[in-house]
Order: structure tokens, then C-alpha cells, then sequence
């Protein structure tokens, strides 16, 4: 599949599909891993589309539609699962039994609603679909009761349509990739300055419908922080917010659409503020022997008023794993970056902070450093994958929880995660610690597990080790997502989290906005 990057989108896995990892890459990894050389020897052969049989369509493309729907295989293929582990491990197993009946590609607000009316007299699921770079089971239909399944991919509405340089604001489609939306700000002097991981593969309707974090650890990073007004076309009608710096008037007609993850509407545009592109950077590093002292640390930041771009506590393992330490220290990367003023002497305070709680700050080799995790960072998904092709069980998680608990959680999840490990794949596994994002109440804490899993058992062993974690956040209070968002994996720690009366809410306005259950059935809510 073609894409806007000039490259071809993997089908099965992340990002291009030529970035993917050739076989003696995969096994040199799959050997790093405790007990891994065994496992090692034959990578799982990536599958050829052509090889596959897809399921038989349930419903056929209707006349009406045609000009912009296709039930092509390589389509259906592409379209039936998000990017997470247990995707992965699916589709390279050759199994795309969810796949979609069919694919949408409307070019307009009026082809969706044509679409969504289609399927309300026809009882048809329709899955919202933008970049498909969903890790928790976002996008790919695991009912029964609809008569179909159809992928609403809205790449097409992908334009900047209006800039106001005055308010500094723009009214952007909801299907523009990162790439596509930041190439067009570009020549006015702006940015929308948020930058997921997934930002050259994911879709600013995405962001909104996840509530998606940014690269950014400090100041505005969510998507939310940018938001203006909103349009959305729902099953019974269409909601559009006035744009508005702020409002007090009743609860926000946007904070129900944003994290509602295609369940109750399709975001089709929305006014987002945008800024002046950055001018002047400067960045550190500081080490830390105690990963404890250096979380100490990161608080000590987070309540001093500073604002950075970047300020990431990688632990020890993570340092290493991440290319930014050689692992006998705890890494803190912190940046600061600027339109205007230097941004220099915010630095050097944050580095003095650290200085106080212990930290021996590594100011020669911080370009380095940094530039060496960003680059490990963005590869991580591919490696990731090429892992799971040697039956390792590799994936990610993340949370958020004040800072009078973090210390303690963060040594739990690894000790109760690693336990599991342990009984599911039969040797000691890696789990690493990072910080994300940082506020003046707690941390985001996102932890990465590399164990060696068997060939076929993969699913049922990341279950296990995920339901370890799930668990271990739900009895800290900790939220079962920071910025991943829900989906269908989330659910069962979600509905813990969620309020019982406020999930009665949410059902009313489900069946008030799309009464016969057509849009994304089984997330959030049933």
C-alpha cells in the first residue's frame, strides 16, 4: 500500500515495510534476550498477502458507494488490525479473520453521512479508521451482531483549509497524517507542535478521538491542550462547537467527542491552536545511580514552575536498551526549545535541580545521548516486531499516578510483571521504566517488556503478563492508560476506572447519538 511518505505501508506490521528488520537482524536480537539464542535460529517468515485467504465478504459493496468503497483484499488485509503486539503476532500467523467486509474512502463530509445512513438501514458496523496505528485493539470489529463490518478510512480529508494568523489557529481536516498536516503549516511560519510516536503514521482525527500525548513532556502535549472547536457527523446528526478560546458555558461539547475513540461520531475537522516554529534549543543530560533519587529529581522539576520540551527518566535498563547509557546508570534527558527567548538558562536550572537530588549531569555527550534515544525511540516498533517473528514477547504499557505512590508502583509493576514472566515463558524477562510526561502531581511511567515467548503461545502469554500489570495498576489507583487510549484491550481495567454512574452517561449518549450501535461496537462501552 502506497502512502503519503513515499514508501509502502507494512500490511502486517509497523510503519514502512521496508524499514522492516531482515532476518539476521532478528536474530541477533532474539539472541540478546535471556535465554533467546535457541530461539533465535528461524525467524517467522513475513507472509505474502497473496498466500492468505482472507474470509469471504458478508455483504458486497452496494452500487451507491462504489466509486470510493473497495472489498480488495490487499485493502481488507491492510484495514483489519491496529499495530500492537497481539496484531502482530496475528497477522504474521496468517489469521485476518476480522477483517472488514469492506473499505471506505470518502472524500467528503457527504459521502460519511451517505455511508453511516447505508449502514443504519443495512446493520452494518463501521470502524473509523485513520492512520491504524492503534496498540490496544482499536480499530478491528470482534462482534457478532451486525450483519457486516466496514473500515471508514478518512485519509482523504486530509488538507489545512484555513490558517488564522492573527489567533495563531487552523482548521484542519480530520484525516491529515502528521507529515501531511505539519508540511502544510510549514510555509506560514506555524506548527501544530505535537509529535506522538506514531506522528508519521497516525491521523489528527486519531489524536482527538484517543485524546493522544505528544512527544513533549512538560507544558501543552495533548492534543486536547490544542483544541478550539470540533465537527463531528454522528448516526443523528451532525455537532459542531463554536470555536472559542474558553468557555464556561456548561460542560464542553468537545470534551465528549475527545477519547470517545469512534464511538459515538466521526471527527471530520476541528480548529486547533498552532504556534511559531521553535528557533533556539538546548538540552542535557543527567546520571543518576539511584533510581529512586533521580524520580526525586524529576519532582523537583515538575513543581519549579520550568517548562521543557523534554524531561525523560530513562532507568537503567532503559538507558541501555534505548542506546542512552551503557546501563549502569539512570539517564535523565531534559530539553528546552523556543520561538523567542533563549531557552538555555532553563536548562541549566532544571540541571541544578538535579544536581541537589544527586545527579552527575554529562553535559559534553548530551547531543549525543539524546539524538542516540530519539533514533532508538522511533526504531522501537520496528524492533519490536522483528522480535515477535523469533516468538519473543515484546510490547509496552503505560500509566500515570501522583508522585506519593510513584516510587513504590514503579518497583511493584516491575517485580509483579517479571514474576509473570517468569511462569508464562519459563526464563527471566526484561522490564524497563521510563518517564513520558511529567506534571506538578505525578509522573507518566511507560514500561517495556522484552521476554523469550514460544512460537504459537505468544497471545496467551502477553494476556497473562498484561493482566499481571492491569492488575497491579488497577490496586494502586493507577489509570489503566496515559495516552494509548482504550479500545477493546483496555476494556476490562477501564471499566474499573470509569465511574459506574458516568459510564450510564455515556451509554445514554451512545444510544442518543447513534442509537442502533453502528460506530466502533465494543469500545468504551458495550
Amino acid at each position: 500500500m502506497a502512502a503519503a511518505g513515499g514508501g509502502n505501508r507494512s500490511w502486517w506490521g509497523w510503519g514502512w515495510a521496508e524499514a522492516a528488520l531482515g532476518d539476521a537482524e532478528c536474530r541477533q536480537l532474539a539472541a540478546a534476550l535471556p535465554g533467546g539464542a535457541a530461539a533465535a535460529a528461524n525467524p517467522v517468515p513475513i507472509p505474502a498477502l497473496a498466500d492468505l485467504e482472507l474470509p469471504k465478504p458478508r455483504i458486497a459493496v452496494p452500487a451507491a458507494l462504489a466509486d470510493w468503497c473497495s472489498a480488495d483484499p490487499v485493502e481488507r488485509a491492510g484495514h483489519t488490525y491496529g499495530k500492537a503486539f497481539r496484531d502482530v503476532v496475528r497477522a504474521l500467523a496468517g489469521d485476518l479473520s476480522a477483517a472488514p467486509d469492506f473499505v471506505a474512502r470518502p472524500v467528503g463530509e457527504a459521502q460519511i453521512g451517505q455511508l453511516l445512513d447505508w449502514a443504519g438501514e443495512h446493520n452494518v458496523a463501521v470502524l473509523p479508521y485513520g492512520g491504524g496505528s492503534s496498540v490496544v485493539g482499536g480499530t478491528e470489529y470482534r462482534g457478532s451482531t451486525h450483519a457486516g463490518a466496514v473500515s471508514l478510512d478518512v485519509g482523504r480529508l486530509d488538507r489545512v483549509l484555513e490558517i488564522d494568523p492573527v489567533a495563531r489557529a487552523a482548521r484542519i481536516q480530520a484525516g491529515a497524517l502528521g507529515p501531511v498536516l505539519e508540511d502544510q503549516l510549514r510555509p506560514s511560519g506555524f506548527t501544530l507542535r505535537h509529535f506522538p510516536q506514531s506522528f508519521e503514521f497516525s491521523t489528527l482525527g486519531g489524536w482527538l478521538a484517543t485524546r493522544s500525548g505528544g512527544h513533549y513532556a512538560m507544558g501543552g502535549t495533548h492534543i486536547e491542550d490544542y483544541v478550539e472547536s470540533m465537527r463531528v457527523l454522528t448516526p443523528s446528526g451532525v455537532s459542531e462547537s463554536w470555536r472559542l478560546p474558553g468557555s464556561g458555558a456548561g460542560p464542553s461539547p468537545d470534551r465528549l467527542f475527545l477519547g470517545s475513540e469512534g464511538t459515538l461520531g466521526v471527527i471530520t475537522e476541528a480548529w486547533l491552536r498552532i504556534q511559531c516554529r521553535p528557533q533556539r534549543r538546548a538540552s542535557a543530560v543527567v546520571l543518576f545511580d539511584d533510581f529512586g533519587a533521580a524520580l526525586e529529581a524529576v519532582r523537583e522539576i515538575a513543581q519549579s514552575g520550568l517548562v521543557l520540551a523534554n524531561c525523560r527518566l530513562l532507568d537503567h535498563g532503559e538507558a541501555r536498551f534505548g542506546g542512552a547509557g551503557d546501563g549502569s546508570h539512570a539517564v535523565l534527558l531534559l530539553g528546552a526549545e523556543s520561538a523567542g527567548p533563549p531557552v538555555d538558562h532553563t536548562v541549566a536550572e532544571a540541571v541544578g535541580l538535579a544536581r541537589a537530588a544527586g545527579g552527575v549531569p554529562e553535559q559534553p555527550r548530551a547531543k549525543s545521548a539524546v539524538g542516540s534515544w530519539r533514533s532508538a525511540f522511533l526504531r522501537m516498533p520496528y524492533l519490536r516486531d522483528g522480535l515477535a517473528r523469533t516468538g519473543a514477547v515484546v510490547e509496552t504499557f503505560e500509566t500515570a499516578c501522583t508522585w506519593g505512590i510513584a516510587a513504590e508502583l514503579c518497583a511493584q509493576v516491575r517485580e509483579n510483571v517479571a514474576e509473570a514472566v517468569r511462569e508464562v515463558c519459563g526464563t527471566p524477562g526484561v522490564v524497563n521504566c521510563r518517564l513520558t510526561h511529567v506534571y506538578p502531581d505525578g509522573p507518566a511511567t511507560y514500561f517495556t517488556v522484552l521476554a523469550t515467548g514460544w512460537a504459537g503461545a505468544q497471545l496467551a502469554q502477553w494476556d497473562e503478563i498484561k493482566a499481571a500489570a492491569g492488575e497491579t495498576l488497577a490496586r494502586y489507583r493507577a489509570t489503566i492508560t496515559h495516552h494509548h487510549a482504550v479500545g477493546r484491550d483496555h476494556r476490562p481495567w477501564y471499566d474499573r476506572q470509569r465511574p459506574e454512574l458516568f459510564g450510564s452517561v455515556l451509554r445514554a449518549a451512545k444510544q442518543t447519538l447513534d442509537p442502533h450501535g453502528l460506530l466502533n461496537p465494543g469500545v468504551l462501552i458495550d
